[in-house]
C-alpha cells in the first residue's frame, strides 16, 4: 500500500461514512416500523426528533461522498508518476482489478446520493413528512452500495504496488481493443457527434418547455439521462480527440492534467451537475400532487430544471468552442 495523504484521507472518509449510513439504516428502520405521524405518543416524538438528526448527519455524508468521486480521481492522476506505463489516472486505476469497477461504483453513487439530497430537500420543506419513508428506503437501498464501495477502495489501494508495470492509456482506450473503453472508442465519430447535438437540443428544448409550461416533465428527465449517457459516451468517442489534437488518443483521463488547462474537471463537473438535477425532476413527479408538496415540488423542479440547463449548455459550449477553433478537424463540418 502506498502511504499517500490523499489515499489515507479517502480510506479513513469512506470509513466515517460506512459507519454514519449503518447508523442511519438502523435509525430509518426505526422510522418505517414505527412512524405513525397521527399520533401523539412519546415514541412518535423521539421519532420525529431523531429523523432530523438523521437527515442530518446524511445530507453532509452524502455530500461528501459527491465530493470523494472528484478527490478520488485527482489522486488517482496524481499517482499515475508513481507506476511504469502510466500516463494519467487511466493507468493508476488498471494498476489492479479494483480501480475501474470502483470509479464506476463510485459515479453511480454519485448520482444516487444527490437523487437522495433532492428527495430529503423537499421532504424537510413538507409538514407533513410526504417522502420520508421514500428517503429511508433509499437509505436501506444504498447501504450495500456504500459498504461494497468501502470494501473496493480498501483493496485497490492496498494493493497498489509502486513497482507495477500498468498500461498507459493509449492502449487501454484503443479502438482496437475488446473492452468496454475499446468499444467507446470505436465507435463512430460522425454519428456520435449528431447523436449529441441532438439530444443536447432535445433537453434544452424539453426543458424550456417544462421550466414554463410545467408539462412533459418525465420527458425531460428521461432526455437529461439520456443526455448524460451520450455525452459521457461522446467523450471517449470524440470530444477527447479535439482536445487532444490526435485521430487515435481518446482518453478521458488526461483532460485533467495541466496541459489541458484542467478543462476535464468543467466538463465532468457539468456532466454530473446536470445528471443529478435532471434525475432530481424525474423522481418529484409522483409526489408533485399530494397536498403538502403543491407549493414545495414545482418551485423546486424549476431550479433544477435550470440547473439542468446551465450545466448542459456550458457543457456544450465548451466542447463546441474547442471543436470550432481548434486546428483539428475529425468531421467536415
Amino acid at each position: 500500500m502506498i502511504l499517500h495523504p490523499a489515499i489515507l484521507a479517502l480510506i479513513g472518509a469512506s470509513l466515517v461514512s460506512s459507519f454514519l449510513i449503518l447508523y442511519a439504516a438502523w435509525g430509518g428502520w426505526q422510522i418505517l416500523c414505527r412512524w405513525d405521524i397521527s399520533s401523539g405518543s412519546e415514541l412518535q416524538l423521539n421519532l420525529e426528533r431523531r429523523t432530523y438528526l438523521t437527515s442530518t448527519i446524511l445530507s453532509y455524508n452524502f455530500a461528501f461522498q459527491m465530493l470523494s468521486l472528484f478527490l478520488f480521481i485527482y489522486t488517482a492522476d496524481n499517482l499515475h508518476n508513481l507506476f511504469i506505463g502510466a500516463m494519467c489516472a487511466a493507468g493508476t486505476l488498471n494498476a489492479n482489478s479494483y480501480g475501474y469497477p470502483l470509479l464506476l461504483l463510485k459515479i453511480f453513487n454519485f448520482l444516487l446520493a444527490g437523487v437522495w439530497l433532492v428527495i430529503n430537500h423537499a421532504d424537510n420543506k413538507g409538514y407533513d413528512y410526504p417522502l420520508l419513508k421514500i428517503k429511508y428506503l433509499l437509505i436501506l437501498c444504498f447501504v450495500p452500495l456504500v459498504l461494497v464501495e468501502s470494501y473496493l477502495l480498501i483493496r485497490f489501494f492496498s494493493g497498489l504496488q509502486a513497482d507495477v508495470i500498468t498500461s498507459c492509456c493509449g492502449s487501454l482506450f484503443s479502438s482496437e481493443k475488446e473492452t468496454v473503453s475499446g468499444g467507446l472508442a470505436a465507435l463512430p465519430s460522425g454519428p456520435m457527434m449528431l447523436a449529441f447535438y441532438v439530444v443536447i437540443g432535445a433537453t434544452v428544448l424539453f426543458g424550456g418547455h417544462f421550466y414554463r409550461k410545467k408539462q412533459r416533465g418525465y420527458l425531460f428527465a428521461t432526455a437529461g439521462l439520456v443526455t448524460f449517457l451520450i455525452a459521457a459516451a461522446s467523450l471517449v468517442s470524440f470530444i477527447c480527440l479535439y482536445f487532444y489534437e490526435l485521430p487515435t488518443h481518446h482518453c478521458p483521463f488526461c483532460l485533467l492534467q495541466r496541459e489541458y488547462g484542467h478543462i476535464g474537471y468543467v466538463l465532468y463537473a457539468t456532466l454530473v451537475g446536470g445528471g443529478v438535477a435532471g434525475l432530481g425532476v424525474g423522481v418529484l413527479m409522483p409526489f408533485k400532487k399530494r397536498k403538502s408538496m403543491i407549493n414545495v415540488i414545482p418551485p423546486l423542479q424549476q431550479r433544477l430544471t435550470a440547473i439542468v440547463l446551465i450545466c448542459y449548455t456550458l457543457f456544450v459550449l465548451v466542447v463546441s468552442y474547442r471543436i470550432i477553433f481548434s486546428s483539428f478537424r475529425l468531421v467536415t463540418l
